[in-house]
């Protein structure tokens, strides 16, 4: 009897997954381990691999389709062999129609996710200025020219709208995704006269915009030309984050600490490591080591809400947010309080790179005990972020801006940080998260205290 394929549970958190391509086609010599499909989960996209050797008999679903995990994808099998108990198999399932938008005009684009689980390219905020840790996809060096598969060019969905209101033909960019794949980056970079024409331009140009006027890079429209709007299905990691954050912002019991360090002592710290010429160390790699000595002076912070109980961690595994085209993912420092300043800055910008790329594996992105979001690069003054569960606590971290404040006594003007930190009140009370967050200032003020 044939053996059915089903979804498999490719992570931790994931319940459904979507059929992005099929690797194996009906009539391929299948053996164990071998790749059948690649499937976007909530985090990544993923191989799906063959638990039996045989034939593949059939294809269950479409490219495109999104199932629950357990449910069948496909059957292997002896050539000819009944499928599910059913007739003998034969050619592969029909596709299903590409969905189209609520007017019915244009198809909504069902585009190859990146081949593996990592991260994407690196970016040059994490060296330089904060050293934010939610860092947009920024230019890099050109990567392999794009792939075609059966013609059309890989790309993703805001790269392509974006090319057709510039003009731009795609065959002509040079894709820095995953296998060459063309992303938002890298028609922004492109010169907007590069390529023949997908749409004729109009003959009166409008005004700009006035972000365009007042200097601010333009954004790409997400709705298509001549439409009032556009629906756009939700990807597997945007429903995970719609999920997991109404679960924390509804019945978690949030309050919020703010306070304000003086980074001066800081700002001189990290010059004086920088011309030492051993690798760049960022703002942003202080403020994640700062945090993970508070924490371990502060081990009632570092902590998970677990419904029955509260569980207390013994080491400090460091989540950061870090923005990617579709979402937002935690890479963990483990045991970040026992790693040096070098150790972490490294360590964060590889996770980092590897989080856009999507080439993050399971065990890379969970498990965290705290974690950091800046949006500093933003030029945000303070914000409150929301609590990641089972974690009890989040660190909002804000630019670094110079201000005049009062310093021994007369008003100078000193570079200053807010920090906002999220608390779950079923773990953590207000003494104790500002006692932690008294501690982490102290230590960013005095980054001697950091190496003792």
């Amino acid at each position: 009897m044939a053996t059915t394929v089903v979804m498999e549970a490719l992570s931790p958190t994931m319940e459904e997954g979507r059929l992005v391509e099929w690797k194996k086609q009906p009539g391929d010599v299948v053996a164990v381990g071998d790749v059948l499909a690649e499937v976007e989960t909530d985090k990544a996209v993923m191989e799906l691999v063959a638990r039996a050797a045989g034939s593949l008999l059939q294809h269950a679903v479409a490219p495109g389709t999104t199932v629950p995990v357990g449910n069948p994808v496909a059957y292997i099998g002896q050539p000819g062999e009944a499928v599910n108990g059913g007739a003998p198999s034969a050619a592969p399932a029909p596709a299903a129609p590409t969905p189209k938008d609520t007017q019915g005009t244009q198809p909504v684009p069902q585009e190859p996710r990146p081949t593996s689980m990592p991260p994407a390219p690196p970016a040059a905020a994490a060296t330089e200025g904060h050293g934010e840790v939610v860092m947009p996809a920024t230019g890099v060096a050109a990567g392999p020219a794009p792939t075609h598969d059966g013609g059309r060019v890989k790309a993703s969905p805001l790269a392509r709208k974006l090319a057709a209101e510039r003009g731009l033909d795609l065959g002509a960019v040079t894709g820095t995704g995953p296998e060459g794949r063309i992303v938002l980056r890298d028609v922004e970079g492109a010169r907007s006269g590069a390529g023949a024409p997908a749409r004729p331009a109009p003959s009166t140009p409008a005004p700009a915009p006035a972000a365009e006027r007042a200097g601010a890079a333009p954004r790409p429209s997400l709705v298509p030309a001549g439409e009032s709007f556009a629906d756009v299905p939700l990807s597997q990691m945007r429903k995970t984050i719609a999920k997991r954050l109404a679960q924390s912002i509804g019945p978690v019991p949030t309050f919020y600490l703010t306070a304000e360090a003086d980074m001066e002592r800081a700002a001189e710290a990290r010059e004086a490591l920088n011309a030492l010429g051993e690798g760049k160390v960022s703002f942003n790699d202080i403020i994640l080591k700062a945090t993970a000595t508070a924490l371990r002076l502060h081990p009632a912070c570092n902590a998970w809400w677990q419904d029955d109980r509260i569980r207390y961690w013994s080491d400090v595994h460091l989540s950061m947010a870090v923005a990617i085209e579709d979402g937002l993912i935690t890479p963990v420092i483990r045991h970040a309080d026992r790693k040096t300043l070098r150790e972490i800055g490294a360590e964060a910008r590889d996770l980092a790179e590897r989080a856009r790329t999507r080439k993050l594996a399971p065990e890379e992105y969970t498990g965290g005990t705290f974690s950091v979001s800046n949006l500093g690069m933003f030029d945000i003054d303070e914000f409150t972020a929301i609590i990641n569960p089972p974690e009890a606590g989040i660190l909002a971290v804000g630019r670094i801006a110079e201000k005049v404040v009062a310093h021994e006594g007369q008003p100078a003007v000193r570079r200053q940080l807010r920090l906002t930190m999220s608390c779950d009140h079923r773990v953590i009370d207000g003494a104790t998260g500002a006692a932690f967050l008294r501690t982490l200032v102290r230590m960013l003020e005095n980054p001697l205290a950091l190496v003792w």
